[in-house]
């Protein structure tokens, strides 16, 4: 499968290198300037599963598309990607307010909702947001695998998402239809002012007990 990933920041950096390291895609990383000598050294190494292009380009490429900007940037970055109809586009932003204060979009919205009505036809899952990059680059917790949430209105969409968060060796859970992002994004400003705020640091992940019924 051929994936492109628009973002430079440490998230979606993690991300798009496990990716291309871990799973047998070809990774596209959609950068708006050259390469700098730390991508240009992953990329020669990779044995042809990375390369750097355009975010056009690499959206234009793809078959799923993941968004990892700032959450400032995201709507002038997914309307500059063209026509995204019928691509399977992930959406890992998370928009914070400045200090933790809160979400920054309506409350009968979410960043998902919002950059599904920027890319009509593309089949959008939220996924990859609850957690932060440390985590992305080791999910395993003495606990178990630390869970990863997704949430969307395709099936074949989710169904593909789900796959690519077992490759990274999470826990998915089916959140529901897209309107739960709004959930997933109020989880992860808990996530990051747990992580950022208190005792317990970046080495926290979420996780779903399960309790089997008794029948």
């Amino acid at each position: 499968m051929r994936i492109g990933v628009i973002g430079a920041g440490r998230g979606g950096g993690t991300l798009r290198r496990r990716l291309a390291l871990e799973s047998e895609h070809t990774v596209t990383f959609g950068i708006r300037h050259e390469p700098d000598q730390q991508l240009r050294e992953f990329i020669d190494t990779s044995g042809g599963a990375a390369r750097a292009a355009s975010p056009a380009e690499a959206a234009r490429g793809a078959d799923v598309i993941v968004i990892a900007t700032p959450w400032k940037e995201t709507r002038d970055a997914v309307q500059k990607l063209g026509d995204l109809s019928g691509k399977i586009l992930i959406d890992a932003t998370n928009p914070l307010k400045p200090g933790l204060t809160g979400l920054d979009v309506p409350p009968d919205s979410s960043a998902a909702e919002q950059i599904a009505s920027w890319a009509p036809g593309a089949r959008v899952v939220k996924a990859f947001n609850t957690t932060g990059f440390n985590v992305m680059a080791n999910p395993a917790f003495p606990e178990g695998p630390a869970a990863m949430f997704y949430c969307g209105d395709d099936a074949a969409a989710k169904s593909t998402v789900c796959d690519l968060i077992v490759e990274l060796g999470f826990d998915p859970v089916d959140a529901g239809p897209l309107a739960r992002a709004r959930a997933l994004e109020a989880m992860a400003l808990l996530w990051v002012t747990l992580a950022m705020t208190t005792d317990l640091g970046r080495g926290i992940a979420f996780r779903l007990a399960r309790r089997q019924s008794a029948t």
